[in-house]
């Protein structure tokens, strides 16, 4: 749409990108962003190319080329920029610096490990297994990080009482090996769950972390106990609610 503005800019051959009194070290096809849409302007008629001084800016200064080098200006909000430099038709400069954004890492000091406690009664495995793993991991905080163990502590209560749906109890199978020729030995998902709940409960919460040092780490965090009463009540552990569809249907 015209909208009766001159949209008129001058390229120098070396594909340097010129805007007021300054230039930028960009291509061509630079994708820049702001409040003019790139409304550029060429250099007056007693230059003919612009100083070295004026060259793409090294500090997070702006300044207006028509006025005196002396002459700051705070940054203009809402401008961004992606690569190089955008000028409005008053003529300022915006440095790329201005616009970087810090990536969070959390820290030590930023991690607060909390306890939760989780009741597994007529909890679906799997569904309950997913619930503890995002605990554990860190992934309800919205400083998660993938490679820091930013999760809580979890407490699983009467995991004798999880449930097994379709025929999975009699048609998986939990291994474990010896070590020495011929030690592979398995039983069922039933049978598991009638001799070591607690292990049911936490293999299935295994397979859903890292399979790393890190991994091994946030699964130390779990607790698990068949019936209905642990030993931490010194940590003052928050009850923690699973979702409806975590329960299996009656």
């Amino acid at each position: 749409m015209d909208d009766g503005q001159d949209r008129s800019f001058s390229v120098e051959d070396d594909d340097r990108l010129v805007t007021g009194d300054g230039f930028a070290d960009v291509p061509r096809d630079a994708d820049f962003v702001g409040a003019d849409r790139g409304h550029f302007h060429s250099l007056p008629a007693h230059r003919t190319k612009p100083y070295e001084s004026e060259r793409f800016p090294t500090s997070p200064q702006v300044l207006y080329p028509d006025s005196s080098p002396s002459a700051a200006v705070p940054p203009v909000e809402g401008i961004a920029v992606a690569r190089g430099v955008a000028a409005s038709p008053a003529g300022p400069r915006f440095s790329i610096q201005d616009t970087f954004l810090r990536t969070f890492f959390p820290k030590p000091e930023h991690i607060d490990k909390s306890w939760h406690v989780v009741d597994a009664d007529g909890a679906v495995l799997g569904r309950l297994a997913t619930t503890v793993a995002s605990l554990l991991r860190g992934k309800h905080k919205p400083i998660f990080a993938p490679h820091v163990d930013t999760g809580d502590h979890v407490i699983v209560v009467n995991a004798a009482k999880v449930v097994l749906t379709a025929d999975k109890a009699d048609a998986k199978l939990a291994y474990r090996h010896s070590g020495y020729p011929g030690g592979l030995k398995s039983q069922s998902y039933a049978e598991l769950l009638e001799r070591q709940p607690e292990e049911l409960v936490r293999r299935a919460v295994r397979g859903m972390l890292p399979r790393t040092r890190l991994g091994r780490a946030q699964l130390n965090k779990l607790k698990v106990y068949a019936g209905p009463d642990h030993p931490h009540a010194a940590q003052q552990p928050e009850p923690l609610a699973l979702p409806e569809r975590a329960k299996a249907r009656t």
